[in-house]
Formats: C-alpha cells, structure tokens, sequence
C-alpha cells in the first residue's frame, strides 16, 4: 500500500479509480510470457522502479509488471512492463 500525502488527505494510490490493477509476475509465468511470445525482457515496453503504482510491489530491476486495465470490449487488457530505473 502507498500512501500519498497532500496538504487535506492521505490516500492509497492503488484504490483510485484511474489506477489500474498492477501485479508482479512469478518466475513461471515471466517465463511463460516470454516464451509464447518469443520475446525477451529487453524487447518489452519499460516502467519506472520509481512509480507510485508498483511501490508496494517489491519489485526489483528488471522484473515484469502485469497491469491488467478495463476495456469495453474485451472486458480485461493485459499489458506487460519491465521494471527500469
């Protein structure tokens, strides 16, 4: 959970409603991900170890970052990112 501090409240950005759900993937399904989609870690579109929504996820460089967002089509959008400084 991380708590952003203003000048009125405090909240948890992961509940806010732009936020969408963000998840750090396991060793099997990071291996799974690159394998069916013959791809390495290098070749995936990248997100700041610095940024607020992944904080509470104890990531480390380089690992990936699943972010799942609502989509009126298709319900659910996947979305992967590396992990960067």
């Amino acid at each position: 959970m991380v708590i952003i501090a203003g000048k009125e409240k405090e909240f948890d950005i992961s509940q806010h409603v732009l936020v969408p759900k963000h998840t750090k993937l396991n060793q099997k399904d990071r291996d799974a991900l690159l394998e069916k989609y013959r791809i390495t870690t290098k070749e995936l579109p990248k997100i700041s170890i610095k940024d607020p929504a992944i904080a509470a996820l104890g990531v480390e460089l380089d690992d990936i970052v699943k972010i799942e967002r609502p989509s009126p089509t298709a319900k659910t959008t996947l979305f992967y990112r590396r992990v960067v400084k």
